[in-house]
């Protein structure tokens, strides 16, 4: 009987699981760092660079898990794009200011300075990183990471970064290394534009192949549990808003889909409607026609399904639009970054007289070849707006960077 009534207990809380969400399959940073006792950071003064993504697997904040810890002596908080509390627009400065919560001082790493200071950094003998990534270059905390690296290795600080997931998982890797001339905060490194390494192991490889100048005293907590293969969706994990815009995990992976192109504000990609970075529309687009010509395409693990809407904010808004959403089927197989320029590619036979480098706002040129790394890349599409033209181009730093990130690998 007493086997029955455990066995009866193992289905209910089996089938509880399925009706109320995915069991969690590994341990963030975070939570192994809280099983080690804060260890590492046992008497010394720390320093936090977070945001609202950095949350154990409870959802609670790693500002008040370390203000909490008694062995831990948390000094100051370092904010990112959109700040500590996630409360700044994008690309709108941060300033410094004093966390409501906990009374600590917060340096601005997205206002007058993009790295710390000597000044900010004389309290602190260690920064520590836990902020959520998703996978992509021009998605600007990577680059937050890695000036507070050199930061760090310039005033002889120590750096533990706390790992996390690659939304996008660990085997996805597209697009060319950023030229010399293209190198900026949203292309600040001479990786692909989908890079397919946790921030610890990028934050590996940034310092061991000297990327940074000046290699830091670094130290990776790493996760348990975490394998290559897993999107977002397999760890189990909640997904916190990693900006206004990245409502969801399925977010992360439609933002290399539609990210180049959106820099031009030529065509709505959902960015001021319910689906951010998964569509493409303008008002003289023909919704049915477009979505014939890219199905034709056959692209593997993508459907393009016809969509009419009206944005309530940014390109359209007001205005009726047609365009497509952007399914992904398989995403496995779906090559992301390619998208934008196949839809620019049809756009371009659809409607000539529409060809996006034709008709684009010339001034968002430069942001448009910062993102995708190369003044080659829009200027040979714009000869003839296709595809093939770049492809070469585009996957020409693939296979080489592959081989020099599974040095850096932290898992199978």
């Amino acid at each position: 009987m007493k086997k029955i009534t455990l066995l009866l207990l193992s289905l209910c809380c089996l089938w509880n699981g399925q009706l109320h969400g995915q069991q969690i399959k590994i341990k963030t940073g975070i939570e192994v760092l809280k099983e080690q006792q804060f260890k590492c950071l046992e008497g010394k003064r720390v320093g936090l660079i977070t945001n609202p993504t950095g949350v154990d697997n409870q959802l609670r904040s790693t500002i008040d898990i370390l203000h909490e810890a008694p062995n831990v002596k948390l000094v100051a908080l370092f904010g990112p794009e959109h700040g500590v509390r996630g409360d700044v627009h994008a690309g709108d400065h941060v300033t410094d200011n004093k966390d409501a919560s906990t009374g600590l001082p917060v340096y601005s790493l997205y206002g007058k300075t993009r790295k710390a200071t000597p000044e900010m950094l004389k309290e602190i003998d260690v920064l520590v990183y836990d902020i959520q990534d998703i996978g992509c270059r021009s998605f600007t905390y990577i680059s937050t990471m890695g000036l507070a690296m050199q930061a760090a290795a310039e005033n002889n600080k120590a750096f533990i970064v706390l790992d996390r997931p690659n939304p996008l998982g660990g085997l996805k890797i597209e697009g060319n290394i950023p030229d010399d001339d293209c190198i900026s905060f949203v292309s600040q490194f001479k990786i692909p534009y989908v890079y397919g390494l946790t921030c610890g192991e990028l934050a590996l490889l940034l310092n061991s192949e000297k990327m940074l100048g000046q290699s830091c005293d670094l130290h990776v907590v790493k996760m348990k549990g975490w394998k290559r293969k897993m999107d977002y969706t397999a760890t189990g994990l909640q997904w916190i808003p990693s900006s206004p815009h990245i409502p969801h995990a399925h977010t992360a992976y439609f933002y290399p889909v539609s990210g180049i192109v959106g820099e031009l504000g030529y065509l709505s990609i959902g960015v001021g409607y319910t689906i951010p970075f998964q569509m493409f529309a303008a008002p003289w687009i023909k919704a049915d026609e477009l979505a014939h010509n890219l199905n034709g395409l056959h692209v593997p693990g993508v459907i393009f399904r016809p969509i009419h809407l009206r944005p309530f904010y940014a390109v359209g808004k007001g205005e009726t639009l047609q365009g497509v959403q952007v399914h992904l089927v398989d995403y496995r197989k779906a090559p992301l970054s390619q998208l934008q320029f196949l839809v620019m590619q049809e756009l371009a036979k659809l409607y000539p007289e529409r060809a996006v480098f034709d008709h684009a706002n010339k001034e968002r040129y430069s942001m448009f070849d910062k993102v995708s790394g190369s003044k080659q890349v829009r200027e040979q599409f714009s000869k003839r707006h296709r595809w093939e033209d770049i492809q070469q181009f585009w996957n020409k730093d693939i296979k080489t960077f592959r081989h020099l990130a599974e040095k850096y690998y932290l898992y199978k």
